[in-house]
């Protein structure tokens, strides 16, 4: 699939912007750039959808729409539907160099977008009427939007049961009555996906890819399980009977509860695995390539009763990937797809993933545990595979790296051949960079060697998380020319 390339990991979120959080506007041009004059051939970007409670990617509101933070404000200055005045007069402008403030962007986006939906008028009604033929999941989303902020954004479930449960009969009123609400939040997917898509043009423009990030699994409380409970392990009332997590490893000693309804996989079997097709279908539309995260829960994933306080009590369910994967065979000659095969992985996984030919990916940080056959070591990398330091649930590679007791920074600096850890970030980037991987993906902090304050995510934590901005002014030219020279000398172009 690769052509032995590099690559760097940024969430869009994380990029410079004086509107709160990163956008689809000028730093993220920027940053392609510098992409390429790093020698870089791909950009492994987080999970785009709109965020929920808690502000993780990993649970959005839906798997088909965008994060309408990521819309550029700029871009709609330009455009004549916004202007300086009304953003500064609708507090929307601020800047924090260090974090993101997702609260603030809760109470102010929305006012200014509402702005430009306004003034929008029917600026792009025949561009939005192709946009909703050619996205059927565009206006049940919107429907789900505007009942959701009729309901004081309470969680479908507490929603009045007339329109939790909506039917034809009942559909129809309720689109009339809330159709500037669904109207607008069709316009905001307009705009998400009208940027993004000229973005990736862009980038591709440049010789650069584009590696998404896919959920394994939807959120409880998204238009997805609203609309579509029967592709969910649920009961008549719509209650999960099963929620997914994975049990304790060393992130956790209670395990990772993630409290999403896992999937009734004889009722997918049923309807030819429709649903996770088009899910598949979309996401390589956005993406050059996608990694599908929790590629183990294709094989068997780990179930846990409703209502658990953790994840410790769960049960291994079986899973049907291989007939999943094969009807996708059907529509795609070459599967772009990494699979995210961490944690504790058995021989069926590995038998699943290799029968498809998907690479999978080694992490240097798990690398040492006294075992010299260890995978994760660079020099036991096999062609078929993805190189990174560590991934958005790890620490820094620096972070990780000064957490180390002096016996196990004493391994890491034997592995290395070397006995000082000065310029250590460089010195394991470049063992990567030499295995035979042949992709290589580096956060962008580990290439900037900043400590744990630049972490992304720390599973099993609530706040803190998903917050960290890059500085503009550390993305120099000194920077891409230091990168470039890795990538020549290992042969990664």
């Amino acid at each position: 699939m690769f052509n032995r390339s590099a690559g760097i990991l940024l969430p869009i979120s994380s990029l410079p912007s004086n509107y709160g959080i990163g956008t689809f506007g000028r730093a993220a041009y920027e940053f392609v750039d510098f992409l390429n004059k790093s020698g870089q051939k791909y950009w492994q970007v987080l999970p785009l959808g709109p965020v929920s409670y808690g502000d993780s990617p990993y649970s959005p509101f839906s798997i088909y729409a965008g994060n309408p933070y990521y819309i550029d404000l700029d871009i709609l200055i330009e455009d004549s539907i916004l202007s300086k005045e009304e953003l500064k007069s609708l507090d929307c402008c601020y800047y924090d160099e260090k974090s993101i403030d997702y609260e603030n962007l809760f109470y102010t986006r929305f006012k200014v977008l509402k702005k430009a939906y306004y003034n929008a008028n029917k600026k792009y009604k025949e561009e939005i009427s192709s946009f909703v033929k050619s996205n059927n999941w565009v206006c049940e989303y919107a429907l789900f939007m505007s009942l959701k902020y009729k309901n004081n954004q309470l969680p479908w479930s507490d929603w009045d049961k007339l329109e939790s449960e909506l039917n034809s009969n009942t559909i129809s009123l309720v689109k009339i009555e809330l159709k500037e609400d669904i109207d607008f939040w069709i316009f905001l997917q307009y705009l998400f996906y009208k940027q993004y898509f000229n973005l990736k043009e862009y980038a591709n423009g440049k010789g650069i890819k584009i590696i998404g990030d896919i959920p394994i699994y939807a959120a409880e409380d998204s238009a997805d399980v609203w609309a579509s409970s029967n592709v969910f392990l649920m009961d008549h009332n719509k209650i999960p009977i099963k929620v997914a997590g994975v049990p304790p490893d060393a992130f956790s000693s209670e395990g990772q509860l993630w409290g999403n309804p896992v999937y009734n996989w004889e009722y997918l079997k049923g309807t030819s695995y429709r649903w996770w097709c088009d899910r598949i279908i979309w996401t390589l539309k956005l993406y050059d390539v996608v990694r599908l995260d929790h590629f183990r829960g294709f094989d068997e994933f780990w179930g846990v009763n409703y209502g658990s306080p953790n994840a410790v009590n769960g049960l291994w369910m079986p899973a049907y990937g291989y007939e999943l994967f094969k009807k996708l065979k059907l529509y795609f000659e070459d599967v772009k797809i990494i699979a995210e095969d961490l944690g504790i992985i058995t021989d069926s996984v590995v038998k699943l993933r290799n029968n498809y030919k998907f690479p999978g990916m080694k992490i240097f940080q798990f690398a040492f545990d006294g075992n010299k056959n260890n995978p994760y070591l660079p020099n036991n990398y096999e062609d078929n595979s993805v190189a990174y330091t560590g991934t958005h649930d790890n620490d820094t590679l620096l972070g990780w790296y000064d957490n180390l007791n002096d016996s196990e920074k004493k391994d890491v600096l034997n592995y290395l051949d070397t006995k000082k850890d000065d310029n250590i970030n460089y010195k394991i980037i470049n063992s990567l960079y030499m295995s035979k991987s042949n992709l290589c993906i580096i956060p962008l902090q580990d290439f900037l060697c900043i400590g744990s304050e630049a972490r992304i995510n720390t599973p099993s934590t609530v706040g803190g998380n998903w917050v960290w901005r890059v500085k503009k002014e550390t993305l120099t030219d000194e920077l891409s020319e230091k990168i470039n020279n890795m990538v020549n000398k290992s042969k990664r172009i």
